[in-house]
């Protein structure tokens, strides 16, 4: 790569008052769950997203864990998934002894098909899980109203989407809860961590709950522990980094929107070259800028991924959908079917460098290596 910088495919842009908040957390001791910080990232994200309640978490797995747990699923109850995603989502319900049920992805916001969930509802269903895959939100609509005819329960994996809006309402506020991650390469990220939100009080409070050992809510200390809890808790040194990202969240995001529209500008013209659309009911915050590298372009995902290292642009590879995954197979999930869609954008899918950070002449250097190697 000589004679350009090397590019990473999400660095963390930390430019707000991160370090002020962690020294204070440093200097007055309160460097455990206990601290300000905790609860003033919860508030402050909770009024971000729209709703009344937020629990944080040490991650956005474990978020995902607490919230199913909290909403009652158990051995045998089937949760509906996109076999699109990240495993994390498939391995939240199998913690819970729940049986993750598959379905296949749309075509061009590659989120859940929502046409074909009915038909893998039993009576067995306990809640549907959508994710919202890559930043853009999924349709929301008809899984609410669906979940209202058989009555299941909604766990909105969030964690790709913080400030992202569905008909203008902010993902993470469409279901019963939502589940966020803070990983490094998030909109925002406090490095770990995640965060259940609710508008319902018995939920908020479950989840209170179990993250902490299933201790009382009253903060009674007797050590009697009357159901198996988790020891999920969120540290203040993390959530002072969280607090900083959030005040910057709305800046992150049109960041991250800016970069799409640099890409587009020079992507979306290219024969081979398939992009993530964004519906107009949606407002995606373009997590990853994801691509679909067709046969047209003539050359395979995987040489075009070791030719842009080459130029010192890091990219990375799409999921493996959850009906191929070993883990899955072997805990008893139904592998069987058909999923087309996911299949193949599992094999062409690349995410393009996408941090809040990334400059214009970055994207022009990564944009015009991807062009002259179509040549």
């Amino acid at each position: 790569m000589p004679g350009h910088e090397f590019i990473p495919v999400c660095e963390p842009l930390l430019a707000g008052k991160e370090m002020e908040y962690v020294t204070e957390a440093l200097r007055t001791g309160w460097i455990s769950s206990s601290g300000r910080f905790v609860a003033e990232f919860e508030k402050k994200f909770a009024e971000y997203c729209g709703v009344e309640f937020a629990v944080t978490t040490n991650t956005g797995t474990s978020a995902l864990h607490v919230a199913c747990v909290a909403a009652g699923i158990g051995k045998g109850d089937e949760v509906i998934i996109p076999t699109f995603t990240m495993i994390a989502t498939a391995f939240a319900v199998c913690y819970c002894n729940g049986i993750p049920v598959f379905v296949d992805c749309d075509r061009e916001t590659w989120n859940i098909d929502v046409r074909k969930i009915e038909e893998k509802m039993t009576p067995r269903t306990k809640a549907i899980l959508p994710v919202h895959i890559y930043g853009h939100p999924c349709d929301m609509d008809p899984i609410v109203e669906l979940a209202k005819e058989y009555n299941l329960i909604i766990i909105e994996d969030a964690a790709e989407v913080h400030g992202a809006e569905y008909k203008g309402r902010k993902c993470g506020s469409l279901g019963d809860m939502g589940c966020f991650s803070f990983f490094a390469n998030k909109v925002i990220t406090s490095g770990e961590g995640g965060m259940v939100v609710t508008n319902k009080e018995d939920l908020y409070n479950r989840c209170r709950y179990y993250r902490n050992l299933a201790f009382p809510l009253d903060s009674t200390r007797s050590y009697i522990h009357e159901h198996i809890g988790f020891n999920y808790r969120m540290s203040n040194v993390i959530a002072a980094i969280g607090l900083a990202q959030t005040e910057k969240a709305d800046e992150y995001v049109e960041r991250r929107r800016g970069n799409a529209r640099l890409y587009n500008d020079r992507l979306l013209s290219i024969k081979g070259i398939t992009t993530q659309q964004e519906k107009d009911w949606a407002k995606s915050v373009y997590w990853m800028y994801s691509i679909l590298i067709e046969d047209e372009f003539g050359m395979s995902r995987d040489e075009v991924m070791v030719k842009l290292m080459e130029k010192g642009i890091d990219s990375r590879s799409f999921f493996v959908p959850m009906h191929m995954q070993p883990s899955l197979k072997g805990y008893g999930c139904d592998c069987s079917g058909d999923y087309p869609v996911s299949e193949k954008i599992s094999r062409k899918g690349i995410y393009l460098p996408s941090g809040s950070g990334l400059r214009k002449e970055q994207i022009d250097y990564i944009c015009e290596s991807l062009i002259r190697l179509k040549g």
